[in-house]
């Protein structure tokens, strides 16, 4: 069965099982009725709480929709007794650098504050891991929020390295904004019409 076959009503693939404190954690691909759950977590941050909007706002089923149907992405829920326990957007980006070398951007991790401290994001890593290998990837990678020394170190002691320096530019409709593109290009002109 495809993801274009599923409906919110009907069981998503099963991915994986992690044991994680004595309980069973189900693994699965997110089904369209899992977005406001997943939004509800990614709201339950420091960063998150000023950049998400709980609700029913369309763009984030839209963007489920664009995710959902891309074999590239996969958009994981981890589920434990029936309840949202984490979720992580895995990315598969196929390149010319490093041989041909297939990379998994992970993205968008987070683990409910109930589970936090129990093992499971270690888990969950470490799955998303082989999963990613056992799909070819041969590099993990992912970014993380400079405010966020404690999930720096958690990903440092799973192995990550802080090996890049990662820039992020704001674009809106009409390019980027006028204070990033003053930013990066102070001593160029725009050429006349």
């Amino acid at each position: 069965m495809t993801n274009d076959q599923i409906t919110p009503e009907q069981p998503q693939p099963h991915l994986g099982s992690l044991a994680v404190g004595g309980q069973e954690v189900i693994l699965t691909r997110a089904a369209a009725a899992d977005v406001p759950a997943i939004v509800a977590l990614l709201a339950d941050d420091v960063l998150g709480q000023g950049r998400e909007h709980a609700g029913t706002d369309p763009r984030y089923t839209e963007a489920f929709e664009a995710i959902d149907a891309d074999p590239n992405q996969v958009l994981v829920v981890a589920r434990a007794g029936g309840e949202m326990a984490a979720t992580a957007q895995l990315t598969f980006i196929p390149g010319l650098s490093r041989g041909g070398a297939l990379r998994a951007q992970v993205e968008a991790v987070r683990v409910a504050a109930d589970y936090r401290g129990a093992g499971l994001g270690e888990a969950f890593f470490r799955w998303m891991a082989t999963y990613a290998a056992d799909r070819g990837a041969t590099l993990m990678q992912l970014t993380s929020d400079r405010s966020r020394t404690d999930a720096v170190r958690f990903y440092e002691r799973l192995g990550f390295v802080a090996s890049h320096v990662g820039m992020k530019l704001p674009l809106h409709a009409s390019g980027p904004t006028a204070s990033a593109s003053a930013e990066s290009e102070p001593h160029q002109t725009r050429p006349g019409p």
